[in-house]
């Protein structure tokens, strides 16, 4: 057992020389130590036995269990290399398996990974309610839970919480739009939301609407495409019950489908002066692609901007090619490295580093926050090529 200790000592080790430069607040401190996404999913990847003397704790199961919510979007499958590269590297048995946008697939996910044997189970919840009683049940079989990218909610079985700063995200999103502005006032504002099922849509759009909310307020935008919004749009900070009911409005459930349905609907409503030059508020890459290829081909529409994140290679190259304002760079690399680091201090007896907290209703997360980078035309190759992220040979036009 000290033998093993001493390999997850050594497995620390080894993902903190992997984070020096990638946990910065600076894109051009960004780490460059990892592939980009992989070009198709591998749902079982066990690694090795870190030493000969350690096979038959290996054999006895899988370390850590990895549930993510789908297949079908680029940023989660960059997730999945993070995980597997770095773990796999670190000497750790490890699974990652796909919930594919159901609940009940998530459920069965955590359960298999539990007969297996797992100590951590690194969960991104599909649906952030839902998941509750898949977590409770893996804490009651003394499984050690991180909520991943998304809180778990209505529930005490969530240990520890590893996030971007989604507050933030919201905030560069809206002051983006702000900034970018045509001059004047009355400037159509077309507001999107991620799925009401993820608690991160709500927090995306409190931190939007903090900076858009007053620019709403004296004139400068007009809301376009939501009567809960317009209803709401003097009060500068917003109940959880008010804010669904404008997510509610506007969600895209992160469904590219969705939005581009959604988007075609409300300019087929507008009136002439709710088109012209317009500010979008896109939640993600897939879904401001959509939009933005809808706004594209309206001839009323001017010239929109729009925001995204998640820095999707489709929507970089939409960026460098004008068709998407902005993208909100979240480094996987970070966020899965820390998630490694939490989970080897865990395995080690140690308590995780956090720097904050979260409240799921139930108690306040200890939680662990990464920083994020706004992305346009003009810091691409800082923040993208030459961190190490992607390869140049990626995009055209750079």
């Amino acid at each position: 057992m000290k033998k093993k200790l001493l390999s997850l000592i050594l497995a620390a080790a080894m993902v903190t020389t992997m984070l020096v430069g990638c946990g910065s607040k600076e894109a051009d401190e960004t780490a460059s130590n990892s592939a980009p996404v992989a070009d198709e999913v591998v749902e079982d990847d066990a690694a090795p036995a870190p030493a000969a003397e350690d096979e038959g704790d290996a054999a006895g199961g899988i370390q850590v269990g990895i549930v993510l919510p789908t297949k079908d979007e680029p940023r989660w499958l960059q997730d999945q290399a993070q995980f597997e590269s770095i773990l796999g590297d670190a000497g750790f048995t490890n699974q990652v398996l796909f919930s594919q946008g159901s609940s009940a697939t998530e459920k069965t996910n955590v359960e298999t990974l539990v007969s297996q044997g797992i100590d951590v189970l690194i969960i991104c919840a599909q649906d952030g309610a839902a998941a509750a009683a898949a977590v409770e049940a893996a804490k009651a079989e003394g499984v050690t839970v991180i909520a991943y990218d998304r809180l778990i909610t209505g529930t005490d079985a969530v240990d520890y919480y590893v996030t971007f700063d989604s507050f933030s995200v919201g905030v560069a999103q809206g002051q983006y739009l702000v900034d970018n502005a045509p001059a004047g006032s009355g400037i159509p504002l077309y507001l999107y939301a991620g799925a009401a099922t993820d608690n991160n849509a709500f927090i995306f759009f409190e931190g939007a609407w903090s900076v858009l909310q007053p620019k709403i307020a004296d004139g400068t935008f007009v809301i376009a495409n939501s009567s809960e919004a317009v209803a709401l749009q003097d009060k500068a900070e917003l109940t959880r019950d008010e804010e669904a009911a404008i997510i509610g409005q506007i969600t895209t459930d992160w469904d590219f489908n969705v939005a581009k349905s959604k988007a075609e609907a409300h300019l087929t409503a507008a009136s002439a002066d709710m088109k012209g030059d317009v500010v979008v508020l896109g939640p993600n890459d897939g879904t401001a692609r959509s939009i933005a290829d809808v706004f594209a081909t309206d001839k009323d529409v001017s010239s929109y901007i729009v925001t995204g994140q998640d820095a999707e290679i489709a929507s970089v190259q939409y960026v460098i090619d004008g068709k998407q304002s902005m993208t909100v760079f979240k480094d996987t690399r970070t966020l899965a490295a820390d998630s490694v680091a939490m989970a080897v201090s865990i395995l080690n007896g140690e308590t995780p580093a956090t720097d904050t907290t979260y409240n799921n209703e139930a108690k306040d997360v200890p939680a662990k926050q990464t920083n994020i980078v706004v992305v346009t035309k003009d810091n691409v190759k800082a923040a993208l090529i030459d961190s190490g992220y992607y390869d140049a040979s990626e995009f055209t036009g750079l």
